[in-house]
């Protein structure tokens, strides 16, 4: 996902009623882009165009679930996304060894995806670290958050936390990047990764990265979630990627429900600041704004065949009156408080590789069939954000499509530098 230019808008978009309760002058407005992707354990070549943020990186099998996982694949998505997001300010990643095709334009780095993310900072290497708050700032501003704390604890494989030591690109490549990587962290087969422009990266601090299992045992990392919490400006945010129980026999919706439950209960943000009355989070629903995209695995409670009619007719709205993560939504099971924008576009899953026909149509793919489904989903919560765009984008690379949503969010904003205005680059 990526943060991107800063908006000036007099009025709330048309999409929602709601109404600020903070004055205008207080707030300053950005533009989000969110994007998921089960890409089916595939790992890209170097050739390949990527537009979109990527979810599910590594083949599954028992080494990297029980053992050790494997990041190369992960190194691979992060060098495509970084060219797709600053395209003519490209600067290929470098390492010790490189993997690529003989003739092709880009050769993917042999390195860890912890040098590799290093590569990717911000320019001016602003530390993205853990509160190191004085302790008279409590009884100064104690109903306030502490900003801008430059100490960090959070663990540096896991976000591009800038340190004495140039990445391997050195700091010329990060002079011409117009998006600085904020946060990547993998779980096996879950990878999570935040962007923005590079000259808003100054305003994150207390970044912090939780990991929650719910796949083999109820524990290990093939199924679960990655969360990432940020102070940006004033305003505290929190994206989860998640993937979660798979099946379509009834009752699986179940097994998914539980899993959102324990990553709820489980994901703990730990507490970096000194002052007692800090309002940095250390629960998920305890931020201001939550993205929550992924894998979520819910089905459609019908048969293939009344779902296959229904497809046919572009019947959206009856298919996704029929949706498991509606109907346990509504009823007050799972995701209660949260929102999704209106679905209207095909299923995502499940498509036989290399093509735009579902699983199932054909002899050859019957075996594999599965009822076509919206397995890939954006939700949110919190005041002050607005879906601007819920899509589906189109490639034959996996057995599932790419799912997109914009956002429009209002963050307050930090007395020092908040009326700067940021050049608007589509």
């Amino acid at each position: 996902m990526a943060i991107q230019e800063q908006y000036d808008l007099p009025i709330q978009p048309l999409l929602s009623r709601e109404k600020s309760t903070k004055a205008a002058s207080e707030n300053i407005s950005f533009r989000v882009f969110v994007a998921t992707w089960n890409v089916g354990r595939k790992s890209p070549d170097s050739e390949f165009n990527l537009d979109d943020i990527l979810q599910e990186i590594v083949p599954l099998n028992a080494g990297n679930v029980l053992v050790i996982e494997d990041n190369e694949p992960a190194v691979k998505w992060l060098t495509l996304i970084n060219r797709s997001l600053n395209k003519a300010n490209f600067v290929p990643l470098r390492g010790p060894r490189s993997i690529g095709s003989p003739g092709g334009s880009l050769v993917f780095p042999k390195t860890s995806l912890r040098k590799a993310s290093k590569a990717l900072r911000t320019e001016n290497k602003q530390k993205l670290k853990s509160c190191n708050c004085p302790i008279g700032l409590e009884r100064k501003n104690s109903k306030e958050f502490c900003f801008r704390c430059p100490q960090s604890q959070t663990n540096e494989n896991d976000i591009s936390s800038e340190d004495d030591e140039d990445g391997p690109n050195g700091p010329s490549s990060a002079n011409s990047i117009k998006y600085s990587l904020v946060a990547s962290k993998q779980m096996v087969g879950i990878f999570l990764t935040v962007w923005m422009r590079k000259e808003l990266v100054q305003y994150v601090s207390h970044l912090r990265i939780s990991c929650v299992g719910r796949g083999i045992l109820g524990c290990l990392g093939n199924k679960g979630c990655i969360s990432v919490s940020m102070l940006f400006h004033k305003t505290t945010l929190c994206f989860l990627c998640s993937h979660l129980a798979s099946g379509e026999k009834e009752g699986d919706e179940l097994r998914r429900n539980s899993d959102v439950i324990e990553i709820l209960r489980n994901t703990q943000f730990p507490r970096i600041c000194k002052t007692s009355n800090s309002r940095v989070p250390e629960k998920i629903l305890d931020h201001d704004q939550v993205i929550w995209l992924g894998d979520l695995n819910y089905r459609i409670a019908l048969s293939y065949s009344d779902t296959g009619k229904l497809l046919k007719e572009e019947a959206w709205d009856t298919l996704y009156n029929n949706d498991q993560l509606k109907i346990e939504r509504e009823a007050g099971r799972v995701f209660k408080g949260w929102k999704e924008g209106k679905i209207q576009f095909a299923p995502t899953y499940k498509y036989s590789l290399n093509s735009d026909i579902y699983a199932g149509e054909t002899v050859e793919t019957k075996s594999k069939r599965r009822t076509p489904a919206w397995c890939d989903r954006i939700l949110w919560r919190g005041s002050e954000i607005y879906q601007l765009s819920y899509e589906r984008k189109e490639s034959r690379f996996s057995d599932h499509r790419p799912v997109c949503a914009t956002f429009w969010v209002s963050v307050g904003a930090m007395e020092d530098g908040s009326k700067r205005r940021w050049p608007f680059v589509k």
